[in-house]
């Protein structure tokens, strides 16, 4: 029996009696991240959704799954290879839970493959083609050749196996071609493999000059395998087909670590080189070819995934950012300025003057980043009284402002601090780049601990104003990367409170230098208050539903997998506390359970725009207390890094955030309700009401009509 099918009652989870950690209060980590997948899929099959934002999602699906193999499933592995075998909260020990994977994922790669079926077709009809050599017509195919000799096999590299000649290094993500040749004179047999040169060329070969109302397409690979005989002259090709193989991707970074940025860039080095963790095979290669190539890469047979159809779908990417075709997408949105932050004439307005006559909060990507945190720091930059810039770099784009900024503080005389979370996966080549740019310009470079990740998501602006200093504060929910905050929904709090600004300090000196605040005055840090102030959150809430007052909590992540917080969060059902959870990835509290969590209820928003902001409300009586942040309930949140939620005073702004987080309660669009049975269900729209809830439509649709009502009143 599977965890899906069963249905625990309170009965479970009170025998043996006193135990809280009963397997049936917990889903599997792992498993309940594809079901996040899963959603993604769905979107890219949702024939409801424009074709190439369904080819959008399909890479989306793709690109996630292959850092969940590179780094959840690879920790499995590395769990198995070191005899440790002990069984997780769901009760799955972790040859099991990778046995549960590989049979859920079998099933959404055919999905895939399905979808994909369908997509090729319809997109046709608009004249987007994606075809094979076979499918073009004698000109086209010329075409091809002549680019073939020109621009692709000069790149080439074939690669023979044999005496002398052992098995290439076949690197992360690479897709490959395996081809066995045999020499005519000696009748040898050889294996060889081509790697597909996706680094430096583009996986699909545009067919004629790609302008206009169609586009064709063929795959690299096809074209590669059409010209075999050119990269094997005088053998005979034998066979061939597809491979691609993923490698474990995570590092650790000793606590002890002297140099963090050496330590970091060693283990980068040393990442290249991981264990493979999945061989990914074409279904058309012949059975011999592949047995050949799962000897030689050495790996288990549950590691060989069997795909029909294209082979990385994330390079899908490419075909989606093709030029036109408006009528195949979503409509175009266009951020807009915070109300707050504009001048008199529409214009840029003072930021800091705004701050000082209360607190401003945005919504991203409603709220345009580039006018709202963005132009705060520059604004910092430019004022002659801003003494010292202080920001936290976790993620970052390339054409983000926001760090040269602080090389243009530096220059003009102000301390500039940058601290710089070297171990923010897959971008710690990018921030050891800026670190070192920064570090060459003067700017104050701090990397923090090696045992915890600098997560928190801060600016600090000290301002020299009469004969004192006011700070100013900004606090966030995601990331200071421009790209990202078009895609991502997430909350920003500007803010020249006191006690914020003190507690925000306070961090800030505990990162870079010696301190250890005994205690903060409002926000909640990680690893050392955070947990703690939820869960005594839940307990004020808890006692107040206990004396007969409305009581209420709602949370909105992108993670719950924190056993005391579920616990928390389960001692509030069974008092009777109403209790909203939006999540939009990994769930492991089982909601619905008799006399556990009856009164839990868990939505998921997997839609247009990435749900990323983190929400914690707990309502009582006639007062509510709402905390937005960088931190998901997740034990390594809460005890491996450095994460900071503040609370939201202004009742205005405390009204606008829970406003966004019913109408994600609310969403009957893209949204899904999770069962006790671990399912997750698309929820149905009402067929009362005209128009489908979406709250991506809904906040675009508003935020558009307060800029236009601003511009006009």
């Amino acid at each position: 029996m599977t965890d899906q099918q069963l249905e625990p009652t309170a009965s479970d989870v009170i025998g043996p009696p006193g135990d809280p950690d009963a397997s049936a209060l917990y889903f599997n980590r792992e498993l309940s991240w594809l079901d996040f997948n899963d959603r993604v899929l769905q979107l890219a099959e949702d024939t409801r959704v424009p074709l190439l934002e369904r080819l959008k999602f399909t890479a989306i699906f793709t690109s996630n799954l292959d850092e969940y193999f590179m780094i959840r499933v690879a920790g499995l592995h590395d769990q198995v290879d070191a005899g440790l075998n002990d069984r997780g909260s769901d009760g799955r020990r972790p040859t099991e839970t990778i046995d549960a994977i590989r049979e859920r994922v079998v099933g959404l790669t055919e999905r895939v493959a399905t979808c994909l079926d369908e997509l090729r077709p319809a997109l046709e009809e608009h004249g987007i083609r994606i075809v094979s050599i076979a499918d073009l017509d004698q000109a086209q195919r010329a075409d091809v050749q002549a680019r073939f000799r020109r621009q692709i096999f000069p790149v080439l590299t074939p690669l023979a196996v044999g005496l002398g000649r052992p098995f290439p290094y076949i690197s992360n993500l690479s897709l490959s071609l395996a081809v066995l040749v045999r020499d005519p004179v000696t009748q040898t047999v050889l294996f060889a493999r081509v790697k597909v040169p996706k680094e430096m060329l583009p996986r699909f070969v545009t067919v004629g000059d790609g302008h206009g109302d169609e586009a064709t397409f063929v795959p690299l690979e096809e074209v590669i395998a059409a010209n075999l005989d050119a990269l094997f002259p005088g053998m005979e090709i034998l066979d061939h087909g597809y491979f691609r193989v993923t490698r474990d991707a995570d590092f650790e970074v000793s606590d002890e670590a002297d140099d963090l940025l050496r330590a970091v860039e060693a283990e980068l080095r040393r990442r290249r080189f991981g264990e493979v963790v999945r061989v990914e095979v074409d279904a058309r290669m012949p059975l011999h070819l592949r047995e050949e190539l799962t000897n030689a890469l050495d790996v288990e047979a549950r590691q060989i995934y069997v795909e029909r159809g294209l082979l990385d779908t994330n390079d899908l990417w490419q075909i989606v950012k093709v030029p036109g075709f408006p009528e195949l997408r979503d409509p175009p949105f266009v951020s807009v300025t915070q109300p707050r932050l504009q001048g008199e004439d529409g214009g840029r307005g003072d930021i800091f003057d705004a701050m000082r006559h209360g607190d401003v909060l945005v919504h991203h990507p409603y709220d345009s980043f580039a006018t709202s945190v963005e132009r705060f720091v520059e604004q910092a930059v430019a004022d002659p009284d801003v003494l010292a810039i202080k920001q936290t770099v976790y993620r970052t784009s390339d054409d983000s402002p926001l760090v040269p900024a602080l090389v243009a503080a530096t220059e003009r005389g102000k301390q500039a601090v940058a601290l710089v979370e070297l171990k923010a996966r897959f971008d710690e080549r990018a921030n050891i780049t800026w670190a070192r740019k920064l570090e060459e310009a003067g700017v104050h470079v701090v990397y923090g601990h090696p045992a915890l990740k600098t997560h928190a998501k801060c600016v600090l602006v000290v301002r020299r104003e009469g004969d004192g200093v006011r700070h100013y504060v900004h606090v966030g929910t995601g990331n200071y990367h421009a790209k990202t905050a078009r895609l991502y929904t997430d909350f920003g709090l500007f803010t020249c409170d006191p006690q914020i600004a003190a507690d925000v300090a306070d961090m800030f000196n505990f990162l870079t230098g010696f301190a250890r605040p005994r205690r903060y005055r409002k926000v909640l840090v990680a690893p050392a208050h955070l947990r703690d102030g939820i869960l005594r959150e839940i307990d004020r809430t808890i006692a107040a539903h206990e004396r007969g007052e409305h009581a209420r909590i709602v949370m909105k992540m992108n993670a719950l997998v924190d056993r005391r917080c579920i616990r928390g969060l389960y001692d509030a059902s069974r008092a009777g506390v109403p209790v909203e959870l939006n999540i939009r990835g990994v769930c492991c509290l089982v909601p619905g359970l008799p006399g556990v969590s009856e009164t839990i209820r868990v939505t998921s928003v997997v839609g247009r725009f990435l749900e990323h902001s983190r929400v914690f409300a707990f309502e009582r009586g006639d007062e509510s207390t709402v905390y937005i942040g960088s931190a998901d309930l997740m034990p390594r949140n809460l005890d491996t890094r450095v994460e900071l939620l503040t609370p939201i005073g202004d009742p205005v702004l405390k009204a606008d955030v829970m406003d966004a987080v019913e109408r994600c309660l609310a969403d009957d669009t893209n949204s899904w309700t999770l069962g006790a049975d671990g399912q997750w269900t698309r929820k149905p729209s009402d067929p009362d009401r005209p128009e489908p809830r979406s709250v991506h439509r809904e906040m675009m649709l508003g935020h558009i009509a307060r800029a236009a009502e601003t511009q006009t009143g």
